[in-house]
């Protein structure tokens, strides 16, 4: 059971949270600010789900 498909799932959220967060700034939308940095902390977790399995996979 490989982690890779997590880090990927977490990376991919971390950088689609990056862009609304930028785009609620610019735009000055504090409901796409907050989605941006929910989507950044789901990616973040899903990014620990991932390294975690790998942990577990090499013991």
């Amino acid at each position: 059971m490989s982690g890779t498909k997590d880090k990927v799932k977490g990376a991919v959220n971390e950088a689609k949270g990056s862009v609304k967060d930028a785009a609620g700034k610019l735009t000055g939308n504090d409901k796409l600010r907050v989605e941006g940095a929910a989507d950044k902390a789901k990616g973040k977790v899903q990014h620990a789900v991932g390294e975690a399995k790998d942990k577990l996979d090499k013991h």
